[in-house]
């Protein structure tokens, strides 16, 4: 039972607003630190604190009060000109926003958070009283990783690879033996005998509230309202035809009825798309302060600017963004920024600035990070990847300088030689790639050595609704994503070609691979087919070989219950009642036609 009894409203509302005014108050901390001088901040800074405060207060959360109280204290030093801000006192002041945030995720499991550890106590007061606190600077927090995968359901690496460059699969391989997985760790094993408390690596329970603008609630309010008298007129229509009336007046509007239904339907689903949306800057937030800590555990100088933050995106989307990004940035401080000493010598800036952006564009969400550093060489990328298993030599020479950069995805893939406790184990890079395809999107990476990469996420507006292409093969309909359809094209069977016992189709003096739908699903062969999809699933392009096309919509993907075939997204209806497969290509193409897939069609 809670602690908290008849107040549980109380401290729901208290976390949203206060885990809020934290992450303001660790972004502004960021500032103070470019900006020590800057009065204003520091004014900032401190009604945030008193704010979370007198929240605490309310609920009777004492040693959170107390917390705040002491770091409340030193900010009242800090404005007053009293003391002077040093690193020493960030570093303190930064370990207890750390803590904060730790008794704020007791409070959201319903405990009472024990007391701060004495030593940061200890340490805040030594601010206070003007001399130099031992607190060592927090580690930033690792991301969560994702489950390993049984063994034997994996995918296999030959597969994978051809997959990318879109040739035919040979003969499956055993997957290269996984590194040790050693337990991460958040501080270094040298830190100062005052160190912090570890970081919970307990994932915080998922938030199923959202602030949602009264007005996009109004709208929706107002046209159920109209979608009501609609459903009014039509049942008063239905009552007429069903007595006999059938006249062209009667008919005339009936029609009216229902392209007026269609229409405010359709309205009316976007309008509950937009009560989903928020802007991605609740995400954003939280990086300048991890990437703060990380700059200063390696001892590098860096900046996260941060553009786009009231770009939109699904709510459910924006949380399972937070790992990938997470990845990236820490990567981007890890591997992409050198040491001062070696930007010096590059004759680069000592602060190096790391960019986080989002724009949308059409119905797809942008998101790049991109810094100033060392970029990555493709023949360094080859080589390691050689070394350490994951491909052949042979294979290395093949790769050009796209796909060379494209093994950073791949499991077990790092360009480090030793482990250390933020990075070099071979995990994060194919983690983000996994999380960042089951959103429907795709990363690309470019970098160019000596002067920096950026990573670029391409994602949907949404998941809940998914414009798709309807195509069929023989009886049965199947759905493709439209953001990997290109265009609709004829096939003459006197085109189709031969090279290396494969068919291809010239499209615009482009030579392409064709795959037919039904040898990706495992179903026989039903003679040459007339229309192809021309496809473009990440680097490879082909066209898909169909029986014919019934047309676009949006559709909504129900999963199926107790079974995943392999390649199959989900399901939905059609405007027939006719059930419609939605497929899941990137599996397709990595699967290929295999026995598994043929039992799950047959």
């Amino acid at each position: 039972m809670s602690e908290f009894g008849e107040m549980e409203e109380l401290l729901q509302d208290f976390l949203l607003e206060a885990n809020e005014l934290l992450s303001e108050v660790d972004n502004k901390l960021v500032e103070l630190e470019k900006r020590p001088n800057d009065t204003a901040l520091l004014h900032d800074i401190f009604r945030g604190f008193h704010t979370i405060k007198g929240g605490a207060g309310f609920l009777n959360v004492h040693e959170l009060v107390a917390l705040c109280h002491r770091t409340e204290s030193l900010f009242d030093k800090l404005r007053n000109g009293q003391l002077k801000l040093t690193p020493e006192i960030m570093d303190t002041i930064m370990a207890a926003t750390g803590v904060v945030r730790d008794m704020f995720q007791d409070l959201s499991g319903r405990q009472m958070p024990g007391p701060a550890q004495k030593h940061l106590l200890d340490a805040l007061d030594a601010a206070i009283a003007g001399q130099a606190p031992a607190v060592a600077p927090k580690a930033a927090a690792p991301a969560r990783q994702a489950a390993a995968p049984a063994p034997g359901s994996g995918p296999d690496w030959n597969v994978l690879y051809h997959a990318l460059l879109g040739d035919e699969p040979t003969q499956p391989s055993a997957p290269p033996p996984e590194p040790a997985a050693a337990p991460e760790i958040s501080e270094p094993a040298a830190a100062s005998p005052a160190r912090l408390p570890a970081v919970h690596n307990q994932p915080a329970p998922k938030e199923t509230t959202i602030r949602i603008d009264t007005e996009r609630l109004d709208q929706v309010l107002n046209l159920s309202g109209e979608i009501g008298l609609t459903k009014n007129r039509l049942t008063c229509l239905r009552a007429d035809i069903l007595q006999g009336k059938s006249d062209g007046e009667t008919l005339r509007a009936l029609d009216e009825a229902v392209n007026q239904l269609d229409l405010l339907v359709g309205d009316l689903q976007n309008a509950v798309m937009k009560t989903r949306m928020q802007p991605i800057g609740r995400l954003f937030q939280k990086y300048p302060r991890l990437a703060r800590d990380l700059a200063r555990q390696l001892g590098k100088d860096v900046e996260l600017v941060i553009s786009g933050e009231e770009t939109e995106l699904d709510k459910t989307m924006i949380e399972d963004l937070n790992d990938p990004l997470v990845h990236l940035v820490r990567n981007a401080v890890d591997h992409g920024i050198e040491d001062r000493a070696e930007r010096e010598v590059a004759g680069k800036p000592s602060k190096s600035v790391i960019r986080l952006s989002a724009t949308q564009i059409g119905d797809h969400i942008i998101i790049e990070i991109s810094d100033d550093g060392k970029g990555m060489r493709p023949e360094v990328i080859r080589q390691k990847a050689v070394e350490k298993g994951i491909i052949e030599a042979d294979t290395a020479n093949t790769l050009d300088d796209r796909q060379s950069l494209n093994l950073i995805f791949l499991p077990g893939f790092s360009t480090k030689d030793t482990i250390s406790n933020v990075s070099g184990r071979g995990v994060g890079m194919d983690v983000v790639k996994t999380n960042i395809s089951r959103l429907n999107g795709r990363i690309d990476v470019v970098s160019v050595p000596g002067e920096g990469s950026t990573f670029t996420i391409s994602l949907p507006l949404t998941l809940a609704i998914l414009p798709v292409l309807v195509v069929g093969l023989g009886r049965q309909p199947f759905a493709i994503p439209l953001s990997l359809v290109r265009e609709i094209i004829p096939i003459d069977p006197q085109t189709v070609q031969r090279v290396s016992g494969r068919a291809t189709l010239v499209v615009r003096e482009e030579v392409l691979p064709i795959r037919t739908l039904a040898s990706l699903i495992g179903w026989p062969e039903q003679g040459p087919a007339a229309y192809g999809v021309l496809m473009q699933c990440g680097d490879t392009a082909f066209v898909l070989a169909i029986d014919n096309f019934i047309g676009r919509d949006d559709v909504v993907i129900k999963p199926l219950l107790d079974i995943k075939p392999k390649g199959i997204a989900g399901a939905t209806l059609s405007g027939d009642g006719a059930i419609v497969l939605v497929l899941d290509m990137e599996e397709l193409l990595a699967a290929g036609a295999s026995s598994g897939a043929q039992a799950a069609f047959a």
